[in-house]
């Protein structure tokens, strides 16, 4: 199964020409000032995006997800979009869990405090989960910031060992966009965007074997 892996767009989606597939797969920032109107304006191409399957979940940027009920939230979506909010979906098999949780960051969207209050939200994480999609990176990898600080969620990243997905997808960290290969878990920072918040770096393709 063919997925296309985005994250941290920004509102600046027009830039980018996705090729079409299985999945698609957004890990959050989808705006810049979390407004409803940015929020649409993202869903409106989001949805026409030629992927059988288009899942989503919101970034630190995203308010409106966080400020709205998510009765609210799903009235406004096509039914061929998936939002997860520590919640899960299951396609072709396949189990995928979605987070946009991280780390206190400033005064974000989705922020939680490390340790007892965030660990509550990581043990949601199904046990069988193939596919795991956080807005923020676990600790120590593709997490390093241009000042040369790891950032990423020490919780997060114990509770990946024990679960073993095959793919965790997530962005937040702009600058440490790439690919990582531990163990069983393929590790992917997708931001798109530089930290100008410019169009730098390309969607990446992954397949399930």
């Amino acid at each position: 199964m063919h997925f296309t892996l985005i994250s941290d767009t920004h509102g600046l989606h027009d830039q980018l020409t996705l090729q079409g597939g299985d999945v698609l797969i957004h890990a959050g920032d989808v705006t810049s000032r979390g407004t409803e109107e940015e929020v649409l304006c993202f869903l409106k191409w989001f949805e026409t995006q030629p992927y059988k399957h288009k899942i989503f979940i919101a970034g630190n940027h995203d308010w409106f997800f966080e400020r709205n009920s998510a009765t609210y939230i799903q009235s406004i979506l096509s039914d061929d979009v998936i939002y997860l909010n520590d919640s899960g979906v299951t396609i072709e098999g396949i189990s995928i869990w979605g987070s946009p949780i991280q780390p206190t960051f400033y005064n974000w969207a989705f922020n939680r405090q490390r340790g007892v209050l965030i660990d509550k939200h990581w043990k949601l994480i199904p046990m069988d989960t193939q596919i795991l999609i956080t807005h923020g990176p676990p600790f120590g990898i593709l997490d390093q910031t241009n000042k040369k600080d790891c950032v990423g969620c020490e919780m997060l990243s114990k509770r990946i060992r024990n679960i073993k997905p095959k793919l965790h997808v997530f962005g937040h960290i702009h600058e440490n966009y790439g690919i990582y290969h531990q163990e069983e878990t393929t590790y992917v920072n997708a931001s798109v965007l530089n930290t100008s918040y410019l169009y730098a770096n390309k969607p990446i393709d992954w397949i399930y074997e």
